[in-house]
């Protein structure tokens, strides 16, 4: 089965750790221009602007031009997707807690005795 393209995808736009790093650090410091993007992240401007014009077409990130600059800021409600299906393994991960829980308290009392 062929691979769905990066920029039609979400899940394959964010597999990409660097656009990664774009989206926490629009989701922490709020919207930002590309040359503010790529002093923070340390990467060339070109790699910055590549990246945004993928979470851009993914619907990710927005753009608005003020003057010269273009400003990007982050559509957190276009990553409900991911964390819906992340949400589904939440009682996996709450199982496993659990346990490790149940053994830490168990080996606590023993070594109580």
């Amino acid at each position: 089965m062929p691979r769905t393209p990066t920029t039609s995808d979400v899940f394959n736009a964010i597999a990409e750790p660097r656009r990664r790093e774009i989206i926490e650090t629009l989701a922490k410091r709020g919207a930002l221009t590309v040359g503010v993007l790529v002093t923070t992240l340390g990467l060339s401007q070109p790699a910055v602007s590549k990246h945004l014009g993928v979470l851009r077409q993914v619907g990710v990130v927005a753009v608005e031009k003020q003057g010269k600059q273009r400003i990007y800021s982050l559509e957190a409600e276009k990553l409900k997707v991911v964390h819906e299906w992340v949400k589904s393994f939440e009682q996996l991960w709450d199982h496993q807690l659990d346990g490790i829980k149940r053994k830490a308290e168990r080996l606590a009392r023993e070594q109580a005795k």
